[in-house]
Parts: structure tokens; C-alpha cells; sequence
């Protein structure tokens, strides 16, 4: 078999065999294909697409590239998550230890953030001393002692994944959906867990920037991950306006923690109940999701939760008086708060503007590589439906220096949009889909 004839087939719109995308994708893992076939490759598959079973075969092949975690008797309470990502979500921080705390085995692999979007292992970063290169050896102690982890990719976890997304994203080719779903769904095989829970973001924050191409990435996740052998259910919330109050890497790790002692945004909370209950349902911890959700709500009202937080930052080598004390979190030597410009009501908050403008600060990456700032960002104080009066808060600007406040003051005061009379808040959660439904 020869590369050139698996590239030259795609890219003519033929379907590709188990045989041939297994090959392939062993190839790139092996070096026998080279980078710009690979490249080509993607190209093809971007331009001419996939049917279902190349998709499956897909999924399957970047699994099997490299080691699968193997659970043993764990693997009937475990259950991944994951998110497509947005702007201030740090869901992850909260929805794993209340799984977790409930009886659910958590090993979840977390990325780090590129564009707008955060990234669950920068914020962790946020505490000193945290390490999220765990091998497969220290995740499977550490999930056997405490129950979760939350963890970087390793290089022996879907190694094919990696080489292919360093690819996708420098040939113009991320935007494609067989790719999405097989990259996504690979790394949840390979964690080993058999239950998999979707949290599929919608909005000018988002990815997906409407409703309905969150439904078809979320309904295509669904399948794929179906007929790869694996339960898995997805839950489409929106991305309009950033989630919770805090955007900002130490400021979200800050949000995380009061939310574990019971505070904390309705937004956020609705979003962690919803998909920690479904985490817990899948985990068979409970008959049905009214119950599931109970157990979410009572495991984050006890603190039981909060010390599951604790014992992960502590097993994975953080400082644990950063969560026990909040001010001890890298905090950013400028504070300014912004003020409404007039009467009326939040009609609108933009979250694509905001994630740009934070990536603007420093709180994320244009690129591959680019150092991120922990200490900046913003805490808004008004958001879409609030009332507002000229003088009052809007949101707090979190600076590393005087020179970043005015294009900050600027940007994040345009993604505002108010009006004079209330405006329909729209529901943070969208469809749950799952196979068959």
C-alpha cells in the first residue's frame, strides 16, 4: 500500500477501507507517511468529507495508535467529559470533583487553550506546582486513590491525534467534521472510560457559532461514538456571552472554588448540575437524572466536592493553600472597574469579542507556544437581562500594566449591546441528544 493511492482516492471522492485508514494513520504515527502527505490527506478529507464508517474506522485507528487505559474494575462507574469550549468556561473545574465525590471515576484528558477559548490545563496552572504531564502509570494510581484526574494528553494516549492535529491546524484544516469528531472522540476512547458526556458549546463564543451546527457536531459525536462501543450522551448549551462571571485563568480557578462551596453564577451552576447529573446517571450511581442531579446538588452544597478539588491539586503536586486561601492565587497588579454608559438593560454580550480581547492580554494564545499571563482578564457584574444605571459596574479589568487598560476598556465595553426595555434572556441549555433520540 502506498500513501499517494489512499491520498489520490479521497481526494477524488472515493471511500477509503478499514484497511487503507489504518494503514494510513499507523504511517503517520510510524513516520512511514510523511507530513506533507499527511497534509494532503487532511486536505482531501476536509474538501471531499467522510461517510460514517470512514469516520468510525477513523476514530478507531487514532485510538488504537497508541496505548488504551486499561480501567479493570473501575471501568463501570468511569465517565469521561468533555466540552468543545468557550469563553469562560470552566466547567471541568467543577463538574469533575462533584462527579467524583459521588462515586463516578473521572480520567480526563484536558488541552490547553488556542484562540478564544481557554484551556482547562492553563487555569490549573494558575496553582503552583501543579503538573499536568502525568504518565499512564501515575493517572491509573491516581484515579485508583482518589477517583479523578484531570491531565494533558500523553504522547502514548492517541499518539496519532496529536501528529494530525499539529497538522490540521496549520494547513487550514480544523473546520472539518469527520476530523473534529475522530480527534475528539479518540483521546475519550483511549482514556479508557466506556461512558463519555458532551458538553457542545453554541455561540459568538463557540466554535459552533449557531444552534444548529452545534446539534450536527453533537448528533455526529453521538453516532460515532456509539458504534465505537461507547455510551454517550450530549448536552448543547450556549456560548453567546461568557459563562459565569470570570474570564481569566487565576480569576476562573477563583469562580471554580466558590462554586464548589455552593456560590457562585446561576449560569454556571445550571450548566454544572445539568452535566455532572448526567456524568452520575451514566455511572449508573442513580435510576434516573432528577435523582442523578439531586446527588450533583447535594455532593456541591456539603463540600464534598470542594475536597475532591483539593485532593487532586494535592496528588498532582499543587500548592493546596492556593484553594484553602484565594488571595494566595497569581493576582494582577491592576484592577479598574468599568462603568455603565447609560440607563437600561444588558441586551447583549458578546463572547467572541471578549475572548479576543483577552487573548489580547494575555490570558490566551494566538498560537502554539505563546506564554500566557495567569493574573489577567475580566469579572463581569452585569450580563445579559440586568438592569443598569450611568456610574454603576459593569466588569472589573484584571491588568498586568496601565498600558493594556484603554483598547481593554474598549473592547470588552463593545461587545455590550443594551436596550430600554428587558430583553428575553435566552436559556443557557439547549437539546440533549443521545443515540436513538
Amino acid at each position: 500500500m502506498q500513501a499517494v493511492e489512499v491520498i489520490t482516492r479521497k481526494r477524488d471522492g472515493g471511500e477509503l477501507t478499514a484497511e487503507e485508514i489504518r494503514w494510513f494513520i499507523q504511517g503517520c504515527v510510524s513516520g512511514e507517511v510523511a507530513d506533507y502527505q499527511a497534509a494532503a490527506w487532511l486536505m482531501a478529507v476536509y474538501l471531499q468529507g467522510m461517510s460514517q464508517g470512514e469516520t468510525v474506522e477513523l476514530t478507531r485507528a487514532m485510538a488504537e495508535s497508541g496505548n488504551i487505559l486499561d480501567l479493570g474494575d473501575l471501568a463501570s462507574r468511569a465517565v469521561d467529559k468533555h466540552s468543545t469550549g468557550g469563553v469562560g468556561d470552566k466547567i471541568s473545574l467543577v463538574v469533575v470533583p462533584v462527579a467524583a465525590a459521588a462515586g463516578v471515576i473521572v480520567p480526563k484528558m484536558s488541552g490547553r487553550g488556542l484562540g478564544m477559548s481557554g484551556g482547562t490545563l492553563d487555569k490549573l496552572e494558575s496553582i503552583p506546582g501543579f503538573r499536568v504531564d502525568l504518565s499512564d502509570a501515575e493517572i491509573l494510581e491516581q484515579i485508583r486513590r482518589i477517583g479523578l484526574v484531570i491531565t494533558g494528553q500523553t504522547p502514548s494516549l492517541a499518539p496519532a491525534d496529536g501528529k494530525l492535529y499539529a497538522l490540521r491546524d496549520v494547513t487550514a484544516t480544523v473546520d472539518s467534521l469527520p476530523l473534529i469528531v475522530s480527534s475528539i472522540l479518540s483521546k475519550k476512547i483511549a482514556g479508557g472510560a466506556p461512558a463519555i458526556v458532551l458538553d457542545v458549546k453554541a455561540g459568538r463564543g463557540a466554535f459552533m457559532t449557531n444552534e444548529g451546527e452545534a446539534e450536527q457536531l453533537a448528533r455526529a459525536l453521538v453516532d460515532i461514538g456509539t458504534r465505537c462501543d461507547r455510551r454517550v450522551i450530549a448536552r448543547v448549551s450556549n456560548m453567546d456571552q461568557p459563562l459565569g462571571q470570570a474570564v481569566g485563568n487565576a480569576l476562573e480557578i477563583r469562580e471554580a472554588v466558590e462554586m464548589l462551596h455552593g456560590n457562585g453564577a446561576a449560569d454556571l451552576r445550571e450548566v454544572v448540575l445539568s452535566l455532572a447529573g448526567e456524568m452520575i446517571l451514566a455511572a449508573g450511581l442513580a435510576v434516573d437524572l432528577p435523582e442523578a442531579q439531586a446527588k450533583a446538588r447535594q455532593m456541591l452544597e456539603s463540600g464534598a466536592a470542594f475536597q475532591k478539588f483539593r485532593a487532586m491539586i494535592a496528588a498532582q503536586g499543587g500548592d493546596v493553600t492556593v484553594v484553602d486561601d484565594l488571595s494566595r492565587l497569581p493576582t494582577a497588579p491592576i484592577q479598574e472597574i468599568v462603568t455603565a454608559p447609560m440607563d437600561g438593560y444588558v441586551a447583549s454580550l458578546d463572547a467572541g469579542t471578549v475572548g479576543r480581547a483577552l487573548v489580547a492580554l494575555g490570558a490566551g494564545r494566538r498560537k502554539k507556544g505563546d506564554t500566557i499571563d495567569h493574573r489577567v482578564g475580566v469579572v463581569f457584574h452585569r450580563k445579559i437581562g440586568a438592569s443598569v444605571h450611568v456610574g454603576e459596574a459593569l466588569f472589573t479589568l484584571h491588568l498586568a500594566d496601565r498600558q493594556q487598560e484603554a483598547d481593554a476598556r474598549y473592547e470588552i465595553l463593545g461587545a455590550y449591546r443594551f436596550s430600554e426595555q428587558p430583553p428575553l434572556v435566552p436559556p443557557i441549555l439547549g437539546r440533549r441528544i443521545t443515540a436513538g433520540a
